[in-house]
């Protein structure tokens, strides 16, 4: 027990530096999203979806690994730090894929924003656009630590809260999403498991750090092969 706890401690620690790490460097990029759209080869498009309180530049390592497959990455910048509700963020998503015709789409996503993929990947006009979902420490049950946090976009991945029970209910595309997480995520103490979907829990802990573990790459890696 006494390991355990001493174990999870440290995952703690070292999820926030990466998180304070990279959101530091997040507020500091000037560098243009057209950029990973740019020189990449003819491989299926990604979309790259992050959690709440994250900015596309969050996920910038994860963007520039993809990119450097040949694929192009799309962003979308309306998300801003993703504080919206679900369905609103899910309709500037399809705005996008419209926008840019996109089709046989690979989503990529984290945390809440696995939340707005399955949602996507349900409506009538967006849905046939996507091929597949990568989610990554996503609460698809919610997460009862939301209630610490007095704010309406928290509040709203409570596990008792109507839209996450009514995102839970919808099942048609389940078997389209890859979720992974991480043995103990201490923001999703649930775990981000899905009825009907291809499950991998890693040997990794935390909530922002398994973005940058080589046994997740490897997954994202294996399901854009599959997708060309």
């Amino acid at each position: 027990m006494r390991r355990t706890l001493l174990r999870r401690a440290g995952v703690l620690a070292l999820d926030y530096l990466y998180a304070g790490r990279y959101q530091l460097r997040a507020v500091f990029d000037r560098s243009a999203p057209d950029a990973l759209v740019a020189g990449a080869g003819h491989r299926a498009p990604v979309v790259l979806l992050p959690g709440i309180f994250e900015t596309w530049r969050f996920l910038r390592p994860l963007a520039q690994h993809i990119h450097g497959s040949g694929h192009p990455v799309h962003v979308v910048t309306a998300l801003e730090d993703n504080r919206m509700e679900v369905p609103e963020a899910a309709a500037l998503v399809a705005r996008h894929l419209a926008e840019h015709d996109l089709h046989d789409v690979v989503i990529v996503a984290h945390s809440k924003g696995g939340l707005i993929a399955k949602y996507l990947m349900g409506m009538p006009d967006s849905g046939p656009r996507i091929r597949t979902a990568v989610t990554v420490a996503t609460p698809f049950a919610g997460s009862p630590l939301a209630r610490f946090i007095p704010i309406p976009s928290m509040r709203s991945l409570l596990p008792t809260a109507p839209g996450l029970l009514r995102l839970a209910l919808s099942r048609a595309v389940n078997a389209q999403i890859v979720s992974v997480w991480g043995w103990f995520d201490p923001h999703v103490p649930g775990g981000s498991r899905l009825e009907g979907a291809r499950n991998i829990e890693l040997d990794v802990g935390g909530h922002f750090r398994i973005l940058a573990r080589p046994e997740l790459l490897a997954i994202v890696d294996e399901v854009l092969a599959a997708a060309d």
